[in-house]
């Protein structure tokens, strides 16, 4: 995907944004096998039953009926629902998959992924422009399994926004790759990624989704996170992100995806060009 456009990232939208998440999730869906109908039976049963009980209720009225149909079309017309679904329900989705699970903690995906980041080796600097904006950042650890010994050939998938908030493949004016790699630890399980620390954004908001948000007395900001896939041969993938100490919005997260234990605490280096944090991940055996 060659950026020729001549617009910036500053002239991003909600619709553009949101096709762009809908076709990678189509592209994603297309792996996703037959749901059990008794599952889908039971789950479809009680969630419909819940609705009828909100509307009961609050005594919902047929103009605000005819106002959410209307705006279930215009979710739909605006390529939104990957990015309401991943907003308001992929964290009680992310919760119950990984409640069992003993190792580092997830969080949500979101719907900026892209699969087929660059390969960097177990150090490398991410993909970004000559005059990048923002706070240089060293993020590296070890990814371990459940007794502390290292894995090697674990790979660690990284990616977040840029200093202003957006994301390369769903705004204008970035390069195809920006600030999105794949590092393969060694035999001492070990990774290191040259990045620049990312800034708290409000999530697409001129659609849609903002439109629900602004009627329900909502803000749409997100606090500053890396976003992060780990994996290695016979372990569990962990899909994760980590956030940043004394960070704006972590306490209302339009996402509600925070945890205490993915909060990092970064240091500035002994040379002054930045910061440097250290987060080892323990995974689960398959």
């Amino acid at each position: 995907m060659t950026n020729t456009d001549s617009r910036t990232e500053f002239d991003a939208k909600a619709a553009e944004t949101g096709a762009n998440a809908t076709r990678y999730f189509q592209e994603k869906a297309k792996a996703v096998g037959e749901t059990d109908a008794a599952r889908v039976h039971a789950i479809a049963t009680d969630a419909l039953s819940a609705f009828h009980d909100v509307i009961a209720k609050h005594q919902v009225t047929y103009e605000e009926y005819d106002a959410l149909k209307a705006w279930i079309i215009r979710v739909g017309e605006d390529g939104e629902w990957p990015l309401f679904l991943d907003v308001f329900i992929e964290h009680a989705v992310e919760a119950s998959v990984n409640a069992d699970r003993r190792g580092s903690k997830g969080s949500i995906e979101g719907p900026f992924y892209v699969p087929g980041a660059p390969e960097l080796g177990a150090e490398g600097t991410m993909p970004m422009r000559d005059d990048e904006p923002g706070t240089p950042l060293d993020f590296g650890g070890t990814v371990t399994d459940l007794d502390g010994d290292p894995l090697a050939g674990a790979t660690v998938e990284l990616w977040h926004c840029d200093d202003n908030g957006y994301y390369s493949q769903f705004a204008p004016g970035l390069p195809e790759w920006n600030l999105r790699g794949t590092f393969t630890t060694g035999a001492d399980g070990r990774y290191l990624a040259h990045t620049i620390q990312p800034s708290p954004y409000q999530i697409p908001h001129d659609g849609a989704t903002g439109a629900f948000i602004r009627t329900a007395g909502l803000h749409a900001w997100r606090p500053a996170h890396l976003h992060l896939k780990v994996v290695a041969p016979e372990h569990q993938l962990i899909t994760t992100q980590l956030y940043f100490e004394a960070g704006d919005y972590l306490d209302s997260d339009v996402a509600a995806a925070v945890k205490p234990e993915l909060v990092l605490s970064p240091t500035a280096k002994a040379d002054g060009s930045g910061n440097e944090v250290t987060y080892d991940f323990i995974l689960d055996p398959a």
